[in-house]
């Protein structure tokens, strides 16, 4: 009964019946759990596979923090796609600007107070875990220019986070960045170009990021059915 009344349901069944077709709405694929304000949900939502209730959750409560600010927000007035089960926790804003693409695969997560601002292109692959109070931003807001030449920096730059990425606490993720599949980023840490060339099984961190240390991976396997059986609580 606790976890049912932490659903607002006014507005799980306002973006549901606003985003769907009748038939996908009714089965309630989106949940919101807690206060959350629309900016704007103008944009437009695609769930690849199978569509089950709670499939996807926002402000859901999965972390040892039991209080939270209620400042919760979305703006989407682009493409949001999800392939599979996703789930975001407290506090979390999302952006996504017009003509913008954002992505999450199967089992992807953003942590409590998590900031992602897409202006361009987020890709988040199966099992990409982003940490709290960390932020994903694809732009630099503000035109950038070099005062020799007189030539503008781009403004925007793609982030892709590959498979069973492992994003702790507190992590800035800046434009360009791509990172290859097993990869850990530690605390605190400023991560800003492509790390692929790495491979697999790394664990990055500092400011810039740099690699730390190979054959270092999360253990998923011995996580994913108890992550599984605790996040898609429906």
């Amino acid at each position: 009964m606790k976890f049912y009344y932490s659903v607002n349901w006014f507005k799980t069944l306002y973006f549901n019946f606003k985003k769907f077709p009748f038939s996908v709405a009714r089965k309630l694929p989106v949940m919101f759990y807690g206060k959350v304000r629309f900016q704007s949900i103008k944009g437009e939502i695609i769930i690849n596979g199978p569509v089950k209730r709670g499939l996807i959750g926002f402000g859901q409560q999965f972390e040892t923090s039991t209080r939270y600010k209620g400042i919760a927000e979305i703006f989407l007035e682009g493409k949001l796609v999800f392939n599979g089960p996703m789930h975001m926790g407290k506090d979390v804003s999302v952006y996504i600007g017009k003509e913008a693409y954002c992505e999450f695969g199967y089992m992807a997560c953003l942590g409590s107070d998590v900031k992602l601002v897409c202006m361009d292109k987020i890709v988040l692959g199966d099992w990409a875990g982003i940490g709290y109070q960390s932020q994903l931003v694809d732009t630099n807001s503000h035109p950038m220019i070099n005062t020799e030449t007189g030539e503008y920096y781009p403004m925007t730059g793609p982030i892709f986070i590959g498979n069973h990425n492992a994003v702790s606490n507190r992590v800035s993720i800046m434009p360009n960045t791509r990172t290859p599949d097993h990869c850990v980023i530690a605390s605190n840490s400023v991560c800003n170009k492509d790390y692929t060339t790495l491979g697999s099984n790394v664990l990055i961190g500092g400011v810039p990021a740099k690699l730390i240390k190979n054959n270092y991976a999360r253990d998923w396997d011995s996580e994913k059915a108890a992550l599984e059986r605790f996040k898609t609580k429906w």
